[in-house]
């Protein structure tokens, strides 16, 4: 799974806490990691089925981005939020690194909350930006309501879409210097003229993806449960976990029914002996008739 992941056009990746309460030389309240990794929900890069990969680390360092990053095609796309590390990985494998605008907006939504309620109206600086970030959602809804080819979606973000990016810098650049930088809206200033290399490429190709939602959500399934089962005994158990959810989560967004994979995989799984056997038993492979 890994292998065909990081042979595709465009990956997804983020990562949220876990806790390993059994980790040598670390304590039990120590934060650990879930890195998920995931290509296209929608297919429309072409290189292959969607897939959903989890993978453990301890830490949320640049040495552990490049673990799960190593052997990424060059040229390829990775879309990420502002991390640095994922900064590090583009540029080490020549990537096409792009910015989430969904992350951007909560920048500017959490500024506007923070605003008294009386206060919180359209001609507030926030609400302006939410505003013309708006504008740009509605570009990608009108296109894929209209089921729009990969050259028409960019033929229309960039009639649509570039001349609302060009207001955004225009009203970011002009209060950057106008506001604390540790307030909210300092902060939510300093993230999109920082990333904004990264928030604007996504109008250069129609197969771009504008924000990293599709892996926010492939990760929810794991936050949900860890409400339930807090935290992994054992870094086995952290690995067996990642590898499930992995397993799991890819049956799902290719619409097979996961307990009856696992029965198959179960079944067939012993006598795998290549690596063609093993290829044999991926979620969108594996021969499930009758089962």
């Amino acid at each position: 799974m890994r292998d065909a992941l990081l042979d595709s056009f465009i990956v997804h990746g983020d990562e949220t806490e876990v806790q390993v309460l059994k980790e040598p030389g670390r304590k039990a309240q120590a934060k650990s990691y879930m890195w998920v990794q995931m290509t296209q929900a929608s297919g429309r890069d072409g290189t292959g089925p969607p897939i959903r990969l989890f993978g453990y680390s301890p830490s949320r360092s640049t040495q552990a981005a490049r673990t799960l990053y190593e052997g990424m095609r060059p040229s390829g796309v990775l879309m990420s939020d502002g991390y640095e590390p994922y900064a590090t990985i583009a540029e080490q494998h020549r990537l096409v690194h792009l910015g989430c605008w969904a992350h951007c907006r909560r920048y500017f939504h959490e500024a506007l909350q923070a605003l008294p309620k009386d206060k919180r109206g359209p001609e507030q600086l926030p609400a302006r930006f939410i505003e013309l970030i708006g504008l740009l959602y509605k570009v990608e809804a009108e296109a894929r309501d209209a089921e729009l080819d990969v050259q028409a979606v960019r033929q229309r973000r960039q009639t649509h879409s570039k001349p609302v990016l060009e207001q955004i810098e225009a009203l970011a650049l002009q209060h950057l210097h106008g506001v604390l930088p540790g307030s909210l809206l300092g902060k939510a200033l300093h993230y999109v003229t920082a990333q904004w290399r990264k928030l604007v490429r996504y109008v250069e190709d129609g197969r771009f993806p504008i924000d990293n939602n599709a892996c926010e959500n492939a990760i929810r399934p794991f936050v949900v449960g860890r409400r339930n089962w807090l935290f992994a005994d054992t870094v086995a158990g952290a690995h067996a976990s990642a590898n499930l959810y992995s397993l799991l989560q890819t049956c799902l967004a290719n619409g097979i029914e996961g307990y009856q994979y696992l029965k198959a995989l179960l079944v067939e799984l012993p006598k795998a002996r290549t690596v063609d056997d093993y290829e044999a038993l991926l979620p969108w492979r594996i021969a499930m008739t009758g089962r």
